[in-house]
């Protein structure tokens, strides 16, 4: 079955995710590293993602969901997946159905619990270590943080009515996170 990783930026899902799918052999879609590797290309779809991102804001459904269906597709049924960043909002929540029914696969979703102003420090500290200007000030980051209440958790509270969300607190060293995580996986 495969997974969705949720929770507001600097909540820890995308290392949680790297290390579920090192240990268990998922094939990680990370919304954001796939767009950001689109927006270093030289292409009106690249230069579209770039100031899209750079700006704060999400890019559109469509493309969101025209590479995520290419990466699903590509992948055996029996590889297992994890999507970090997708379905970000109502836009996306039944196309991303859509896929995974198209592809004959099931999913559960996690979403990671953590302090917000913690978070926006760890975003910070990883852009000036990593060069990454999308997150090198704390307004862009607050805003994709409201995004997240305003846009993404009503696709969190629609698969929670489905019982499909497991709730994780995201507080702590990560190994310590990472052991709730595994513990809530198997």
């Amino acid at each position: 079955m495969d997974l969705v990783l949720f929770g507001i930026q600097g909540s820890g899902k995308g290392t949680q995710a790297r290390k579920l799918a090192e240990e268990f052999g998922y094939e990680l879609f990370e919304t954001g590293a796939a767009l950001r590797e689109i927006a270093k290309t030289d292409s009106d779809l690249g230069r579209t993602v770039k100031s899209t991102i750079e700006a704060g804001h999400h890019v559109s459904a469509d493309i969101v969901m025209d590479v995520l269906r290419t990466a699903v597709l590509a992948q055996r049924k029996e590889t297992q997946m994890i999507f970090d960043g997708v379905p970000r909002n109502t836009d996306q929540m039944v196309p991303f159905e859509a896929v995974l029914k198209e592809a004959g696969r099931d999913f559960r979703c996690i979403e990671l619990h953590v302090d917000e102003g913690g978070a926006v420090q760890r975003i910070l500290k990883r852009a000036a270590s990593e060069g990454r200007k999308d997150d090198a000030s704390e307004e862009p980051i607050r805003l994709r943080m409201q995004l997240f209440h305003d846009k993404t958790q009503p696709v969190i509270d629609a698969f929670r009515e489905r019982g499909l969300v497991t709730d994780i607190d995201g507080e702590g060293e990560v190994w310590e996170v990472y052991e709730r995580l595994k513990e809530a996986v198997q």
